[in-house]
């Protein structure tokens, strides 16, 4: 898949010159929704035979349009992370436009001839509620009138669960209150966390439950506080390991410690500091709760490890 970078203004040398179907969406967390997008716009593509891009942005809009200060915005996927499932799907080309001043103030119809004509686009194919400025005038029911003909234009309706439209909105609050199997339904896969193994206090290893300590890069959305059954692959041996992994602020040691992401492997025995790893978050197992005793965590520990054994077991037989 060729990566293109864009920036208002851009330069025209830098566009693929070859007709394309384009879809348009910021796609966080490139969800079921967003997914059904991409496969209607790669079939597009197919039977016009021409290649098929996407074009996404370098942030989130909200960070300019409502003044959110970028360095605390929490993405369900990181860009890279999101260029590789774009790559995944089957699209050829990646468009990523730097959403700044300079491009959120564009009218709907300068950034409809320089973003989708200007990119070659014959057909574009984005969700009904793609908006490409104001929300009542540049949207999916008005797209046609700054289109002028010049392009073909495919609306793609909401996916929806159990009555409920797929959202990154509705992902977003699952994962924050741990909900994590509800999450992982929206998205069609496992949520994944991407970090580094650090060095911790090693309190685990003193009660013979050894853990890694993962650093998430700080605008990478984290689940909930809490006990969950995980995966983990690190990047030297490409191997993943199950175990189970806590949220929170491991009160049985002390108060107002920092938020940690602390993950026990099992049958693992290795030293990973300052190895990156991927974490895929599969079920939640129950709450942080402030153990009266370490005998007491170390009773609970065992029972999450069986129950995460018995959950992984039971997930390999369906």
């Amino acid at each position: 898949m060729e990566i293109v970078k864009l920036k208002e203004p851009y330069d025209k040398n830098a566009i693929v010159d070859s007709p394309i179907v384009l879809a348009l969406g910021f796609f966080d967390g490139v969800h079921r929704g967003h997914q059904e997008v991409i496969k209607r716009a790669i079939e597009k593509g197919k039977s016009l035979g021409v290649k098929v891009a996407v074009m996404t942005f370098d942030r989130h809009p909200k960070i300019i349009f409502q003044n959110i200060d970028g360095e605390k915005f929490k993405y369900l996927t990181m860009l890279d992370e999101k260029l590789e499932h774009f790559k995944n799907l089957g699209v050829d080309i990646a468009y990523v436009v730097k959403f700044d001043e300079n491009l959120a103030y564009l009218s709907p119809q300068d950034f409809i001839d320089k973003y989708v004509v200007g990119l070659h686009a014959i057909c574009v194919v984005a969700g009904q509620d793609y908006t490409y400025g104001k929300h009542d005038i540049a949207n999916m029911d008005t797209i046609s009138d700054f289109a002028k003909g010049r392009f073909e234009i495919i609306t793609v309706d909401h996916l929806q669960r159990n009555d409920q439209k797929i959202s990154s909105t509705q992902i977003r609050k699952d994962l924050d209150s741990g909900n994590v199997e509800a999450a992982n339904l929206l998205l069609g896969y496992q949520y994944e966390n991407h970090g580094t193994v650090e060095h911790g206090f090693k309190r685990g290893r003193k009660i013979g439950f050894p853990t890694l300590n993962v650093s998430i890069p700080k605008n990478e959305r984290i689940l909930g506080e809490g006990v969950y059954a995980v995966k983990v692959k690190i990047d030297k041996d490409n191997l993943w390991y199950e175990g189970m992994a806590s949220i929170g602020h491991n009160e049985t040691f002390g108060d107002d410690l920092e938020k940690t992401v602390e993950i026990n492997l099992f049958n693992f025995d290795k030293s990973v500091y300052g190895e990156k790893v991927i974490v895929k978050w599969y079920k939640f197992l129950r709450e942080m709760v402030k153990f009266d005793s370490v005998e007491e965590l170390i009773d609970q520990l065992n029972k999450d490890k069986r129950d995460t054994e018995v959950f992984f077991e039971d997930l390999k037989k369906n």
